[in-house]
């Protein structure tokens, strides 16, 4: 570990950066939280980012800071991370979520963000040995387990919802679920505003270790870096990604007000669960999956399984091609800072 030896100017900067991503995180992820909602009409789309935006911002009462401390501590050895690193992580990271976003490809700005980490410290140290195994091999797990949870609570119920109505009218069902899906959207950016604004505190957490300003005690992390992450995610999914919400609302699978309150109920159980374990999980796959299991239980037709495969090879690209450019930035950031 370096201490000392970061000047004020370069830590502000880099903090700076990392706001800068939990911003586009909010911008580029904030799609799976109003993607439903807009789809099937519940709010307009300003209401929509206005209503996700403010429970972004209210998870940071709901949720203990356990991914932050996985992200901050758990992924990689702290000893080998630097400033250096630090620029090259968050680099990576963020032109991976702009060249997606700029093809409307909804792809995980979590994974981006772990992708950026691995590779700037692995090209520092010239091999794997830097990777804590306990907490990236977690997270490399949670890729396959997160989309095929939320599958599998979204189809649930959306089947128990089906039994549930079974007497009622598709009309008087729609009525019901048109209120119920508020609740679900509430729930799922409150487990969205958790999981991710966590990342960003754990990449600062592990900046301002690396300066020798704080320690891998939580109690040494200012409060002022929760309050501003958690602000920034939510100021992003305010300004909205609406290139990514036409993929998420519609392409893979024709919502109404029924399916769209499963698919977000069934992604925020899921990121809840993961939040309170600590288990820095992609929103994008939780709410992917979860679409896919809502269409798959009313019709395996229903489901545009192309879109969906195009979705997957997305997030295998992710961790690889944020890494690389991670890697890339790591040489440059020598060159300026």
């Amino acid at each position: 570990m370096e201490g000392l030896t970061i000047s004020f100017w370069v830590l502000a900067l880099l903090v700076a950066v990392a706001i800068a991503f939990d911003f586009m995180n909010g911008f580029h992820d904030g799609a799976n939280s109003i993607s439903t909602i807009v789809a099937t009409g519940a709010l307009t789309p300003k209401q929509a980012v206005l209503f996700a935006g403010f429970f972004n911002f209210a998870a940071l009462w709901v949720f203990q800071l356990k991914v932050a401390a996985t992200i901050g501590k758990g992924t990689v050895d702290p000893a080998f991370v630097d400033h250096y690193v630090i620029f090259g992580a968050l680099s990576g990271a963020l032109i991976w979520n702009i060249i997606t976003w700029i093809y409307g490809i909804p792809s995980s700005s979590s994974h981006a963000l772990v992708g950026g980490l691995v590779g700037a410290t692995m090209i520092k140290a010239g091999s794997a040995a830097p990777l804590l195994w306990g907490g990236f091999g977690k997270i490399l797990i949670f890729i396959v387990i997160s989309p095929f949870v939320g599958f599998m609570l979204g189809g649930l119920l959306m089947v128990l919802a089906a039994w549930a109505f079974r007497n009622r009218s598709p009309q008087q069902a729609s009525k019901w679920f048109k209120n119920a899906q508020l609740l679900a959207a509430a729930a799922y950016s409150i487990g969205h505003g958790g999981n991710d604004a966590q990342k960003t505190i754990g990449i600062i957490w592990l900046l301002l270790i690396s300066a020798g300003v704080a320690t891998t005690d939580v109690a040494t992390l200012p409060n002022w870096v929760i309050i501003v992450c958690y602000s920034a995610i939510a100021w992003g999914t305010y300004m909205g990604g609406w290139r990514i919400v036409k993929t998420m609302g519609s392409k893979i699978t024709k919502l109404n007000s029924v399916s769209g309150s499963c698919a977000s109920m069934g992604g925020a159980i899921s990121l809840a669960l993961a939040t309170w374990g600590g288990i820095p999980v992609s929103t994008t796959h939780t709410i992917t999956g979860a679409i896919v299991g809502v269409g798959t239980a009313q019709d395996v037709k229903a489901v545009r399984w192309a879109v969906t495969f195009n979705l997957v090879i997305a997030w295998v690209l992710t961790i690889p091609a944020s890494g690389l450019i991670a890697a890339c930035f790591w040489y440059i950031g020598h060159g300026f800072l």
